[in-house]
């Protein structure tokens, strides 16, 4: 239960503060490059929320077997869904969105802030990174979903 706290409260700063105050203060400064460079930082910090997603949902997943008996099968499903939601969603979204994303600025061949929104690696890039957002949305609540179902109390009948 620490570990998911921990991870939503990690994502839900990353993704409300932490991205755009970067973004804002990097243009803020005048810098010709300050996409490249936020977007460069924000893919290692996101590297480490979606890893870091992905390994705890896999362990609250592979534990909520053993665990939580005292919970109606009603939750425990839910729960074992919810985490595996989140694993899957962290899982696409740092192995496949994130590393196709690198794959398209690297083919660009110049810094993303010199590329032409209307070039088709650009749109491209874009349109990943809304599905990014998307995909890291559904983690997010997922999670949210699973925490509330760890945390609730439990059935006091044992018959189920």
């Amino acid at each position: 239960m620490l570990l998911l706290g921990v991870w939503l409260g990690a994502a839900i700063f990353f993704g409300a503060a932490v991205a755009p105050a970067l973004f804002g203060v990097l243009r803020g400064a005048g810098l010709a490059n300050a996409n490249e460079l936020a977007g460069s930082i924000v893919t290692r910090l996101l590297a480490i929320i979606n890893q870091g997603g992905f390994e705890i949902a896999l362990f609250l997943f592979v534990t909520a077997f053993f665990v939580n008996r005292h919970k109606s099968r009603l939750a425990r499903w839910a729960e074992v869904i919810s985490l595996a939601i989140m694993a899957i969603m962290t899982a696409v979204s740092h192995f496949v969105i994130s590393a196709r994303m690198l794959e398209l600025r690297r083919a660009m061949g110049a810094q993303i802030d010199q590329v032409s929104p209307i070039d088709p690696r650009r749109m491209a890039f874009d349109s990943l990174h809304r599905y990014s957002v998307r995909v890291m949305m559904v983690a997010m609540i997922a999670g949210l979903l699973a925490f509330v179902i760890t945390t609730r109390p439990g059935r006091r009948d044992s018959r189920y």
